[in-house]
């Protein structure tokens, strides 16, 4: 009987669905607690501690479906595809989120930050350089991107750090 290879790439769209799924439902919970204005971040440790878990748990249950069988390159696919479909999901939610369903948001946000900056002790240079980064940041479109090279790059170690782990191939 001959096995079916599973391509790793189409395996961790699922699963990047869904981590991207859970990323959005983090941010809606902290914009509809305002969070950010009460500086409460720990929903975001949630999404910090989920995002290998899921990527390692995708390639082991790839492992599982190819057989026992899983090579690094066939990790890293997975892991990578993970990473991406989660931070695309999650980019889209953002510019919906900036673009209709709260425009002013990021300028609340802003400001509120710029106060918070002025009133600590930092340096003046300090003080400049730290809103320019947030203002940066805050156009959706660098968030957006920075985000992805993000997902990517800690998806990049992850699957490789599951993929040595799992790897094992025929004899």
């Amino acid at each position: 009987m001959e096995i079916q290879k599973i391509a790793p790439g189409k395996y961790g769209v699922n699963y990047g669905l869904t981590l991207g799924i859970v990323m959005i439902i983090i941010s809606m919970v902290m914009y509809a607690a305002d969070m950010a204005f009460k500086e409460q971040q720990w929903p975001t440790y949630i999404y910090y501690v989920l995002f290998p878990v899921i990527i390692i748990y995708c390639i082991s249950q790839y492992k599982k479906q190819n057989h026992g069988l899983l090579s690094i390159s066939e990790a890293i696919k997975a892991g990578i595809v993970v990473a991406v479909i989660s931070a695309l999901v999650y980019t889209v939610y953002v510019f919906v989120f900036n673009y209709v369903i709260d425009p002013g948001y990021n300028e609340k946000v802003l400001e509120f930050s710029i106060n918070k900056i002025a009133e600590s002790d930092a340096p003046v240079e300090a003080k400049e350089i730290s809103v320019k980064m947030i203002e940066f940041f805050m156009n959706p479109i660098n968030g957006s991107l920075f985000w992805i090279a993000l997902s990517l790059f800690f998806g990049l170690i992850y699957s490789l750090i599951g993929g040595l782990a799992m790897k094992k191939t025929e004899a």
